[in-house]
């Protein structure tokens, strides 16, 4: 499935038993030698009293707490595949529970939950709170915000998007010593107070061609810094994504399509 060309390979963990280990995970996301993806999903049942346990693995093998691309394809893929025919969904994450709604025109609406931007719940190490910090980069000093939506991100607002040093830069900051969980780092040229255009570089993924959550962080730091008005279209290499937002300790709303592309078995 994707999102925008974000692209996961999606487990039923209802009907069959499906354990994998970190080596499993990397050979089924590599492009060469398995099916290829950014990330892997897991949909799994939940005692919690939400809908289903939904689990997500970055290509190197690591798991993650937050996919928002991923949490469309997964509403609809549980839809698809009749294991419900509830909407919304209440979903259970490492981050918290989400609720996806399967749209009449086949997009999915995401309530991402409140933004946080305390600096140790992030994680992010800083003294104190505050709306932009400093980073020092290689040897220069870069302006960020930081926040997580559910998982970490770093966000740097730059002219042109095109020639921003995502794969290089990004890079370096994803493991920055500052970031103690690693971060996802993106980069947002701003067009006019309704618009934006994204590129982000994931954290365990690298560079993808739609980041759900880095759309909500861009839009939220956008807001926070009084460049953008709600709702916002968020236009990635893999498409455009509509995020809107109210404002402190209130919840980001995504909208945007999840497309399945086919199915099948592989053995491991």
């Amino acid at each position: 499935m994707h999102g925008l060309g974000n692209d996961f390979v999606v487990f039923d963990c209802i009907n069959q038993n499906v354990s994998l280990n970190r080596e499993q995970i990397r050979f089924i996301a590599d492009r060469h030698f398995g099916i290829g993806c950014d990330q892997i999903l897991l949909v799994e049942k939940t005692s919690t009293g939400a809908d289903f346990f939904y689990r997500i693995f970055n290509a190197d093998g690591g798991e993650v707490e937050q996919c928002g691309n991923g949490a469309r394809c997964f509403v609809r893929f549980v839809h698809d595949h009749g294991l419900t025919k509830k909407n919304p969904v209440r979903v259970t994450t490492l981050s918290g529970e989400i609720t996806p709604v399967l749209q009449e025109n086949g997009d999915v609406m995401v309530d991402m939950g409140i933004p946080l931007f305390e600096p140790e719940r992030i994680p992010f190490v800083a003294d104190k709170q505050a709306i932009t910090y400093l980073l020092d980069v290689e040897g220069k000093t870069v302006k960020i915000s930081v926040l997580s939506m559910g998982n970490p991100h770093a966000v740097r607002i730059v002219e042109n998007v095109e020639t921003a040093p995502v794969n290089s830069e990004g890079a370096f900051i994803e493991t920055h010593p500052r970031f103690p969980k690693r971060v996802n780092v993106g980069y947002m040229q701003i067009d006019d107070r309704h618009h934006i255009r994204l590129r982000v570089f994931e954290r365990g993924a690298g560079e993808t061609l739609a980041c759900g959550t880095g759309a909500c962080a861009a839009v939220v730091t956008g807001i926070r810094q009084n460049l953008l008005d709600t709702p916002v279209s968020v236009s990635t290499r893999g498409g455009k994504l509509s995020v809107s937002w109210d404002g402190e300790n209130t919840p980001v709303m995504m909208t945007g399509p999840a497309v399945s592309v086919f199915e099948g078995e592989i053995n491991l």
